[in-house]
């Protein structure tokens, strides 16, 4: 957590015990389990006292923001129904006029983190219960999948840290996380070489050793089928001799099995994944 956040162990537990900001889970040999929730929390807490208010009262100041936020309207809300009725119609036009409206306001980070992934997510749990549903998610998958193409090779440019292959489990169809996932690792400087949806994992291995790769990263949000996950993700981490990181809806429902196999399952916010994998590279690299 301190690598993550900046913050050194002593503050982190001055904060703790102190001024009771910070409320991790114990295992039973003693150690703190924190979650993304945490990671947000404390820079939260930096934020503020970067702002000049002093630590004792920062639980007021976050109170207060709570209790605001409360009261606001999600800002977000609109332009995702609007762009949700727009998907519906198929109206492709619609769509590029709502995203370029979007866009002329905030940065397109926020734009993909606020709007495209809930859109995604709204779209993805509709996909076996609505009639049409699978067709919306084709058609917005499609629309997103152009506009990220040129990002994604304008950041290509610039990357040059470590390299890793990226793919979606076996049965895996939906692709356009992987590539938000490839957007925001590009961000920070890693090299992502994407494989795209369907991957068997044996060629994932061989794409990590043909590659000379430094680690593995799959995606996975639908539960794959028996022997994924207990006998052919084993092999891969076994197979392509860098770590092997899970994310996805499938990976934190299937968290305990995936950590059995000596893979790491990637938990929270996309930003703390990546955040994560581009700590862990480090630290392996330096040592």
């Amino acid at each position: 957590m301190a690598e993550l956040t900046g913050v050194n162990p002593i503050t982190l537990r001055a904060w703790e015990r102190r001024y009771g900001l910070l409320k991790p889970q114990r295992t039973p040999t003693g150690h703190r389990l924190y979650s993304a929730a945490h990671v947000e929390l404390i820079r939260r807490v930096v934020m503020l006292t970067e702002q000049g208010i002093p630590i004792g009262r920062v639980r007021e100041a976050l109170g207060a923001a709570a209790a605001k936020a409360a009261s606001t309207t999600d800002p977000w809300s609109d332009p995702i129904e609007r762009m949700a009725a727009a998907i519906a119609r198929l109206d492709e036009e619609e769509l590029d006029h709502l995203y370029d409206e979007a866009l002329a306001v905030h940065p397109v980070e926020l734009v993909t983190r606020r709007l495209l992934m809930p859109l995604l997510a709204r779209l993805g749990e509709r996909w076996t219960k609505v009639p049409g549903a699978i067709a919306e998610e084709h058609f917005f998958a499609a629309y997103v999948r152009s506009k990220l193409g040129a990002r994604m090779l304008a950041r290509m440019r610039y990357a040059a840290g470590p390299r890793i292959v990226a793919a979606c489990c076996p049965g895996e169809h939906h692709e356009i996380g992987l590539m938000l996932f490839a957007l925001e690792a590009r961000a920070v400087g890693l090299r992502v070489v994407l494989l795209g949806a369907d991957t068997p994992l044996e060629e994932v291995a061989i794409a990590a050793r043909r590659g000379r790769c430094d680690a593995v990263v799959l995606s996975c949000s639908v539960d794959p089928s028996p022997g994924i996950f207990d006998k052919r993700l084993p092999a891969l981490v076994l197979d392509a001799g860098v770590p092997v990181f899970v994310g996805g809806g499938a990976a934190y429902r299937n968290r305990l099995a995936i950590a059995a196999t000596g893979a790491v399952a990637l938990l929270g916010e996309m930003e703390h994944a990546v955040r994560l994998i581009d700590v862990s590279l480090a630290k392996k690299k330096s040592r």
